[in-house]
């Protein structure tokens, strides 16, 4: 067996010659840090693999130690750990058929490597090391990885398979290499984390290796969400001429067998089932319920709880969360103070009551006037403002924290992107919480789906149908309801305005003059700017949520919270 620390490969008797091949694709859900629980599940895949008479079995990227570990990876018992999980998964194919494909941490001479360790019959036969190490948006593996070389095809079964690994692809000389060097087949195992049209980037990227190499690909993605990445699975194989030969779920796990024949002109698939895509329009909202039932699960909790204030943004996340754990294990609580609505109060319960769900009022106003009271004579007889408005918000993140610890439910919060970037949230207020679905989604695009949620019950999701989000809510001017007759628009543009100014600074990186130049009024957009810049301290205090953009704020977008640029337009 392969010591660690070494490049030496002992002799294998090579595999007969075959003409066909059955290759299984195991889109699962691993666990960062979890090795036992991911060995147990590759574990059921190769059981899988034996039962469906598979020649190969491939894992996604990373599979014993969860994609990605971060700095697990600096701690050596943990690596140690990774390294014997794999040889115990190796030993496991001793008296099968099947060869396994491992993406796994691997430690040689040259370093610590993101590698795939190919075993057949108990033993180790190849071990390949990923070349292109990603180090831009959310990746940084150059922190911890050494680059592999340029590497040669595996011979399975007597057929020689280039291995690229994730990355790899995106470079053509890996690729191409490998198509040089006489692979007939391309098996990618991959960490591809979910953000719009992603399933439409990878294809068009295979689609140009296949084209290049003449050499089909089996494309396998991970499932599931690890913290603030959703991972989409979607894995599928392309054939040489643009051919989409099957096509695995989106959002879920999966089990992918396809036949492939050598014929004259290479491998081509004999079988293989084609599962359609999800839509554009359906995909965020499978990946914000994803992403939270697996934050909330996956770190212990079975039961969630949100204020309910009769607002789009509350409306939307508790019937996500609905979808997420069914209706029993979701906790909505109404905290009224006295600017909270009559048509507030009432649609809270409505909204509740079409969910299904436990729904509590718990009213803020003796604790607040207290606090109110006994602050009296450090504010001094000032005007009222901002300080005593706040002051509502933290009594309710105060109810909802106690609810938490108490009833051992993770709370959750409920502020959109539009009002994370301005700061239009309150820091350990309505900011409290252990996730935020919407995170990552523009205020718009909140009414967008809780207009599509109430006419779509999609995938895996455990909520009913029909209109479950009131069209009162959908339709009412947005308000924090913090002094009388407040709307959102009181202090901010309309949010269709307020969404594509940020969209241009957020995610286009424009300049002011490029946002003004489309038509936006220069002092808005100015201030917009300076709002956005200022709080930033916020938002790197607020919890987690699903990256859904390419700039999502935290994990793909950190600016310096003490920052002295400012950007102005000349002449």
């Amino acid at each position: 067996m392969l010591l660690a620390g070494t490049s030496f490969r002992p002799p294998v008797r090579p595999s007969p010659v075959t003409d066909r091949l059955r290759i299984a694709l195991a889109q699962l859900n691993p666990k960062v840090g979890d090795i036992a629980g991911n060995l147990a599940l590759a574990r059921t895949a190769l059981s899988d693999a034996v039962a469906a008479k598979a020649d190969i079995l491939m894992l996604s990227e990373l599979f014993l130690t969860g994609y990605f570990p971060d700095d697990l990876l600096f701690k050596p018992k943990f690596v140690a750990d990774a390294m014997q999980a794999a040889r115990d998964l190796v030993a496991d194919t001793s008296g099968t058929d099947v060869v396994l494909v491992l993406p796994t941490v691997w430690l040689e001479k040259t370093g610590l490597h993101n590698a795939v360790l190919v075993a057949e019959n108990g033993r180790i036969i190849a071990v390949r090391l990923k070349r292109e190490l990603p180090n831009s948006d959310v990746f940084y593996e150059k922190r911890y990885f050494t680059s592999g070389p340029l590497t040669e095809p595996v011979t399975i079964k007597g057929v020689p398979i280039g291995i690229p690994i994730c990355e790899d692809i995106w470079h053509p000389s890996v690729c191409e290499h490998l198509a040089m060097r006489g692979a007939e087949i391309m098996l990618c195992p991959n960490g591809s984390p979910y953000w719009t049209d992603k399933q439409h980037v990878r294809k068009d990227l295979v689609r140009a290796r296949v084209a290049e190499d003449d050499v089909p690909m089996l494309y396998l993605n991970q499932v599931g969400g690890q913290d603030e990445l959703v991972f989409d699975g979607a894995s599928f194989g392309m054939e040489p001429g643009n051919r989409l030969v099957f096509q695995g779920k989106s959002f879920q796990t999966d089990f992918i067998v396809s036949d492939w024949v050598r014929g004259e002109s290479g491998w081509t698939c004999a079988s293989g089932a084609v599962t359609e895509l999800t839509t554009t329009d359906e995909a965020p909202w499978l990946a914000c319920v994803l992403g939270l039932r697996d934050y909330v699960h996956k770190n212990g909790f079975k039961q969630v709880v949100l204020g309910l204030s009769g607002g789009i943004d509350s409306a939307v996340v508790a019937a996500m969360a609905v979808d997420a754990f069914g209706p029993a294990n979701v906790h909505c609580i109404m905290l009224p103070y006295r600017y909270t609505s009559e048509a507030s109060l009432k649609d809270a319960r409505d909204c509740a009551e079409r969910l299904g769900v436990r729904y509590d009022i718990v009213s803020i106003g003796n604790p607040v006037d207290d606090a109110l009271a006994e602050l009296a004579p450090i504010f001094d007889n000032r005007p009222a403002g901002l300080a005593e408005e706040n002051i509502q918000s933290r009594m309710r993140g105060v109810v909802l924290m106690a609810v938490s610890n108490k009833l051992g439910s993770m709370l959750l919060t409920t502020g959109n992107k539009s009002e994370m970037g301005v700061g239009y949230a309150t820091i350990y207020g309505d900011m409290n919480g252990g996730y935020n679905p919407l995170k990552d989604m523009f205020k718009m695009e909140v009414y967008r789906l809780a207009d599509w949620r109430n006419r779509h019950v999609p995938g895996d999701c455990l909520g009913p149908s029909g209109e479950i989000i009131p069209a009162a809510i959908i339709a009412k001017a947005p308000s924090a309801e913090l002094r009388p007759d407040q709307t959102d628009q009181d202090s901010l543009p309309p949010y269709p305005v307020l969404d594509a100014i940020l969209k241009g600074i957020v995610e286009d990186e424009l300049s002011i003059a490029e946002i003004v130049a489309q038509g936006y009024d220069q002092p808005l957009v100015e201030r917009i700017e300076r709002l956005l810049n200022i709080a930033e301290y916020k938002r790197r205090q607020a919890a987690p949520g699903p990256k859904l953009t390419v700039k999502a704020f935290g994990l793909g977008r950190r600016y310096p919270i003490t920052n002295g640029y400012k950007d102005r337009v000349i002449g």
